[in-house]
């Protein structure tokens, strides 16, 4: 039933941008190395306890294909294995696994290395790695033949370090050609059955998705890093909010960037902003009622997520004329390319997607 789904321009993820739009064009993940990323723990592991933690890097596998690559070896039942989060297939990702083993001896790993998978790392801890247990990503990626004006460009990586690029969930988030809208209107309008696993899927496309509509409102407003009154703040590297009004403190650490305006991520219960920020957030959201009413009717509830998302620790080199290489960090649930959209239009090279299983590669 999926190719009978219809992409409506209703649910275009065409989100507005902040700086005027893309200074030209380049080749996004030429290569697997052209795309690295580094996972980083809120804490560190212990050296003791049931946990084993492995720090492994992948190279054009997926997450879940490492997992259960992880289970047969250990010969323990896929549940026992667990991450932070998913990584890009199409990368070089080091993250963090988890592989439960009670009362058991570290496993034999002799075997299992491969020139994709390598561990880097392992050491026990005594709690589970549980989904979200992340602090942010590290990224070093390369863009090549570029067709920009070098200054210019320049220029808009300098304005991004100060200002920071709107916070949008990444174009993957909702499927190819932003397929997984639609799919989550026709599930909760009762037309499109869809398997257990899936379900969450599609609402947490949904759910980014008004997110990113709201906060595309705003961006065209010029309301995105502003503001508004009634506006709950967040912090940048946690879920905290404050609702203080918005005295001379609280606008200078807005205005660093220690503070940021927030949109919201649907559910049941109230808007938890006032004024004119509720106001505008339920003028946007009234033309989604449908989108709305599926999340509330989920159980999901009203959360809320920075708009303005600045990179830390953000450098570049160019490596001749036609070849840049960026280095930041962001914090978990943010995406890599909601920065490189602002600078320039990346476009990644069509590849035959395959998906590995127990009886060998086929095609997906």
């Amino acid at each position: 039933m999926d190719a009978d789904v219809p992409v409506h321009a209703d649910y275009s993820t065409d989100w507005h941008h902040a700086f005027g739009g893309p200074l030209g064009s380049c080749q996004f993940k030429s290569c697997h190395e052209d795309f690295q990323v580094d996972e980083y723990l809120p804490f560190e592991p212990e050296g003791e306890g049931e946990h084993l933690f492995l720090l492994i890097e992948k190279k054009g596998d997926n997450t879940d294909w490492v997992a259960d690559l992880l289970a047969r070896h250990a010969k323990v039942k896929r549940q026992s294995v667990s991450y932070a989060g998913r990584k890009d297939r199409h990368g070089v990702t080091r993250q963090w696994f988890c592989v439960t083993l009670p009362g058991m001896a570290d496993p034999d790993w002799s075997g299992f290395e491969s020139d994709a998978v390598r561990i880097l790392k392992q050491t026990r801890h005594r709690k589970k790695l549980k989904t979200g247990a992340l602090k942010g990503n590290g990224f070093c990626i390369t863009l090549r033949e570029i067709e920009a004006n070098r200054d210019r460009v320049e220029e808009r990586l300098e304005q991004i370090a100060q200002a920071g690029v709107p916070n949008y969930f990444g174009e993957q988030r909702f499927g190819h050609q932003g397929r997984n809208i639609e799919k989550a209107a026709a599930m909760m309008a009762g037309k499109f059955r869809v398997q257990r696993n899936k379900r969450s899927v599609y609402l947490s496309a949904a759910r980014s998705w008004l997110f990113n509509r709201v906060l595309s409102e705003k961006v065209q407003q010029q309301l995105w890093n502003q503001y508004l009154p009634g506006d709950a703040l967040g912090f940048p590297d946690s879920g905290s909010l404050i609702f203080d009004a918005a005295d001379d403190d609280i606008m200078a650490r807005l205005n660093s960037g220690k503070l940021s305006p927030t949109s919201p991520l649907w559910g049941r219960g109230m808007l938890k902003v006032a004024d004119e920020a509720k106001a505008f957030e339920e003028s946007v959201a009234s033309g989604y009622a449908a989108l709305c009413d599926g999340l509330e009717n989920a159980g999901l509830n009203q959360e809320r997520r920075i708009n303005r998302l600045i990179p830390e620790q953000m450098t570049w080199s160019w490596k001749d004329d036609r070849t840049l290489e960026l280095s930041f960090r962001l914090p978990k649930g943010c995406f890599a390319t909601t920065v490189l959209r602002e600078v320039l239009l990346c476009q990644e090279q069509d590849r035959t997607y395959v998906e590995k299983t127990d009886q060998g590669v086929q095609g997906s």
